[in-house]
């Protein structure tokens, strides 16, 4: 009876997802509408597009499932994401970023700081950076949905992997960012509720808000028994300053991911499908709602979780998942939740692994074909070579997702340390020059360039050298050097945006002011209409 109630569900939400993509392929017919939805977004449903395109199964099982072996030390992150990858990305980053936009006629992110810089370099780049690496941070989406279907489900990895990545290709080939955003709105809709849902069912299964935090407090000799030499302080405590754990936590996972949401260029491309500034300013509120019941909850829970694991098992929430961080989410929901809210959680991961995944499949199609394929051809390409682009992305993203689980050892938080890869090499790759382009008149072309540059390779020898989560699995400089990390703690565990982004921010604003100003008249058009 669940198995047929499970797929009847799945079945009508897919058919509403479909409907959906069916109306935007129909209102898809120019470019501007494939890759900005025309530029008349309601702001109810660029903000409910935004924030489902930032979060995803790799927040709420990924992260959820990070936060029950780290605690309630990841609600810094919680707080990261309202204040700066809503409020500073609304307010400060949005309404310059349509403007701008609009004034210089850019489709995409990597165009839009390649017009502002004049600079074929620029957005080229930019575009390969995306279409190379932002397949490991769809792959972690993806994943997310996967190992839920892998357990509730019983289904094999390949099969669930591949049915649940050709679902979503469809709808994002045909319709465009219409598509992605008319189906990031309901799908945003679904993921609220659910979550909201699986809150009151932890806490109530648990005793209660008070009981459940008493409960996790009393767990905290355990942890610290297994982690306490890593400078795990308790499940209800930041870790130790300095200590492997607080660098993991701090710069890892919360500045990682919480400052790298301002350069996100399937986020950033959100701000340019609005009409005016006042779309922005009306779907701020809504925005910081919808990531404080996203990452709030899925945080709390996963955090939560360890009461359950260790009142039904003796074990940690770490342990009773045979040290398969990825999982335990899953399990906490299988095991503690109605059967009827199971079937509504598997939505929900569904939406939000769609909404996230669209946006990330529509953005690499746009790299490839816009950025890349169209400013080395200077031929214009129609939505024929953008649906192409999409194809190709979707294909390289599922290879990725397959590779993974194969490349990385058990426990490793695959699913949140892809995405913190991606965030933090789009902060160090772009925020300073993006920045720069929004609000200062005198970052140069070659400012622009250095800078990205720097961030890029400081990044990429931090991760192939240094930060050991990524330079042990890569194995380059175990072969080189003959040890996984060139450096001993601290700074294997720091993460590559610690000194990467101080970095390209240095070399963006010296080699500006060492080089020429850029020509008055192209920067008078690009900040038409902005103070």
């Amino acid at each position: 009876m669940y198995q047929i109630a499970l797929i009847v569900s799945v079945l009508i939400y897919l058919m509403i997802t479909g409907y959906l993509g069916y109306i935007a392929y129909r209102k898809t017919q120019t470019t501007t509408d494939y890759l900005l939805a025309g530029r008349e977004a309601h702001p109810y449903i660029m903000a409910m597009s935004y924030g489902a395109t930032f979060i995803s199964t790799s927040a709420i099982v990924g992260f959820g499932g990070t936060a029950a072996l780290f605690g309630m030390s990841l609600l810094w992150l919680t707080f990261l994401n309202i204040f700066v990858g809503i409020f500073i990305a609304f307010v400060f980053f949005g309404h310059r970023t349509r403007t701008m936009g609009y004034n210089l006629d850019s489709h995409t992110f990597p165009e839009l700081l390649g017009k502002r810089y004049q600079s074929r370099f620029v957005q080229v780049f930019s575009g390969i950076l995306i279409f190379l690496f932002m397949p490991i941070y769809t792959a972690a989406v993806l994943m997310g949905a996967t190992q839920f279907l892998v357990v509730n489900l019983k289904l094999d990895y390949e099969v669930a992997l591949f049915a649940f990545s050709a679902i979503v290709a469809i709808y994002v080939i045909m319709g465009g960012l219409k598509g992605v955003m008319y189906t990031d709105a309901f799908q945003g809709s679904v993921m609220f509720i659910g979550m909201l849902l699986l809150l009151f069912f932890t806490y109530y299964r648990l005793g209660g808000i008070t009981s459940a935090h008493e409960s996790l407090e009393k767990l905290n000799p355990m942890i610290v028994e297994i982690m306490g030499k890593t400078g795990h302080r308790g499940f209800t405590h930041m870790p130790l300053f300095g200590s492997s754990t607080w660098w993991t936590v701090i710069s890892t996972i919360v500045l990682g991911v919480g400052i790298g949401v301002l350069a996100q260029p399937q986020l950033v491309t959100r701000f340019m499908t609005v009409k005016s500034s006042k779309e922005l300013n009306r779907a701020t509120l809504v925005g910081g709602i919808f990531i404080l019941a996203m990452t709030g909850v899925a945080f709390t829970v996963g955090a939560v979780s360890n009461v359950y694991f260790y009142n039904t098992t003796g074990k940690i929430a770490f342990l009773a998942a045979e040290k398969k961080v990825d999982s335990i989410i899953p399990m906490f929901v299988e095991q503690t939740m109605p059967a009827w809210f199971g079937i509504l959680f598997l939505v929900t991961l569904f939406a939000a692994a769609m909404s996230t995944m669209s946006s990330q499949y529509h953005t690499i199609g746009a790299a490839l074909s816009r950025d890349i394929t169209e400013t080395l051809s200077k031929k214009r390409a129609g939505i024929g070579v953008n649906r192409l682009g999409t194809s190709i992305g979707i294909i390289l993203s599922t290879i990725v997702a397959w590779g993974l689980p194969r490349f990385y050892e058990t426990g490793s938080e695959i699913i949140a340390r892809g995405t913190s890869i991606f965030f933090g090499l789009c902060a160090s790759s772009f925020l300073p020059m993006y920045f720069g382009a929004l609000y200062s008149r005198r970052i140069t072309r070659a400012g622009a360039i250095a800078g990205m540059l720097t961030g890029f390779l400081s990044s990429m020898f931090w991760f192939l050298f240094v930060h050991e989560k990524e330079s042990q699995p890569l194995r380059i400089c175990q072969a080189l050097f003959g040890k996984p990390s060139l450096w001993g703690e601290p700074w294997k565990v720091v993460d590559p945006i610690v000194v990467s982004l101080p970095l390209a921010i240095a070399v963006t604003v010296l080699v500006s002011f060492a080089t020429k100003p850029m020509d008055e008249k192209h920067l008078k058009s690009c900040f038409n209409g902005l103070n």
